[in-house]
């Protein structure tokens, strides 16, 4: 078995291999602004003072954590040495970079502004501080917002919160709020779109999990004071949450006339890419009743949507089986118009929305972890997933659901070991997407739930 990293969630297995791949899309795509109001105009509603207004060492810049502190104080320590957010100014100047930016007709990549908003934190030219760097990469404001009304207050004792809330602060430790600031780096929105048009130029394909990607490079613990601050933290919820709010993005900009479609196509990067990207002298294709869509049909990449009807088989029964209509009847609408497609996104998307506080606010109980395997091996039967993309989706979410009780303690010694087994086993069918197999990712998706029983 695939022996797991050190840093994750408190008694947490983030499978090591997983986590260089996920890496590797870190490197590729970072933070982008966020769509309406929101994350992009909090993140950049104040001035940027630069990751080294953070590196004292009696503030985030100490070198081992602090053993008496409510925090860390190695965070920007952390940041610097192992995350690679902070090398992803530097990843511009490789040769990838470059081919990419040669292909889209936009010169030096370190200097593209289209290159710049992905992997910098780059706030307006009158945002910037003294010391703020460009090359800094996405440092620490680039998800905590702008620190200049909060920098020299938020360490008071006694401090309220919602106060700091107010000056620009972030609030990453709210799920609905991280999931939007994540998107806008590791599938796009609206306003900084992730187009065909780079990925043909040879961008890595984007995918997305809340949980799994909360915990790839963390600076701060989920212990009793963090509690005590912050309140509960649950890592199923915010896979859950991660899910609805994917799908509500999706949705946002399939609908998006400016954004939505490229002359008289739609923009093909919401669509599923290995709906066409397959060998032409291949006959793998097979029905998936969930579409309800034919062969050579480009399908929309509905991964996330059916993740979130997985979620809601737990919260809302019925509400899933709406969910899985509308998804549905989605689809369908391709075929007939963009006027029909319009109004069957804007139907399901405000079935997505109706049900996010609800999703919030559930308890995830040790019970939650059966019921999402079996939603999925019932998909799984029905031969749901076919398409890597939700089949890639559902072993992030299994892995989620299973550290999630993990962490919570709410697992046996052997019981979690034996489900981390059967999450490498699934990892291990997905690793390589030319070369998935449904029967093969079905097969180790029971083994996991016979693991579960």
């Amino acid at each position: 078995m695939v022996q797991t990293p050190e840093i994750g969630p408190p008694l947490g297995s983030k499978r090591a291999s997983f986590a260089s791949w996920v890496v590797t899309i870190l490197l590729a795509v970072q933070v982008l602004p966020l769509h309406a109001a929101g994350a992009v105009e909090q993140i950049f509603a104040h001035k940027h003072l630069g990751p080294a207004t953070c590196a004292s060492s009696v503030c985030h810049g100490a070198n081992q954590r602090g053993a008496s502190s409510e925090i860390l104080l190695n965070e920007f320590s952390v940041w610097q040495q192992t995350d690679p957010h902070a090398r992803s100014y530097a990843t511009l100047g490789s040769a990838d970079s470059k081919r990419i930016a040669t292909k889209l007709g936009l010169g030096d990549p370190r200097s593209a502004a289209v290159c710049l908003d992905c992997h910098t934190d780059a706030p307006p030219e009158a945002m910037r501080g003294d010391k703020f760097l460009i090359t800094d990469g996405v440092g620490c404001e680039a998800c905590h917002g702008g620190s200049e009304q909060w920098i020299s207050t938020h360490t008071e004792a006694g401090r309220d919160r919602a106060k700091t809330l107010a000056e620009g602060l972030y609030p990453t430790d709210q799920p609905v709020a991280r999931a939007k600031l994540c998107l806008s780096c590791h599938m796009g929105t609206r306003d900084r779109m992730i187009t065909h048009r780079i990925m043909g130029a040879g961008h890595p394909r984007l995918s997305f999990e809340l949980d799994t990607f909360t915990w790839l490079n963390p600076h701060y613990e989920i212990d009793e004071d963090y509690v005590r601050r912050k309140g509960e933290f649950n890592g199923a919820r915010d896979w859950a949450i991660g899910q609805g709010i994917s799908a509500v993005n999706l949705l946002d900009i399939l609908t998006d006339e400016r954004k939505g479609w490229n002359g008289i196509f739609p923009e093909l990067v919401l669509f599923d890419c290995h709906a066409c990207h397959r060998p032409m002298s291949g006959r793998q294709w097979g029905p998936r009743p969930g579409t309800g869509l034919g062969p050579g049909v480009v399908r929309l990449n509905d991964a996330n949507l059916v993740m979130f009807r997985h979620v809601l088989s737990v919260v809302d029964p019925r509400a899933g089986e709406d969910l899985m209509a509308g998804t549905r009847a989605l689809h369908q609408a391709t075929l007939v118009s963009r006027e029909r497609t319009f109004a069957a996104a804007n139907a399901l998307k405000n079935k997505v929305e109706g049900q996010l506080d609800k999703v919030a606010a559930y308890e995830f109980g040790p019970e939650t972890l059966g019921k999402v395997l079996d939603s999925l091996i019932r998909d799984a039967d029905r031969g749901e997933f076919r398409d890597f993309a939700g089949a890639e989706q559902a072993a992030l979410a299994a892995q989620s659901v299973v550290v999630a009780f993990e962490t919570a303690r709410q697992l046996g010694d052997a019981d979690a070991a034996g489900l981390r087994a059967g999450v490498d086993r699934l990892y291990a069918s997905v690793e390589k997407e030319d070369a998935y197999n449904m029967a093969n990712f079905v097969s180790a998706l029971k083994s996991l739930r016979a693991s579960a029983r």
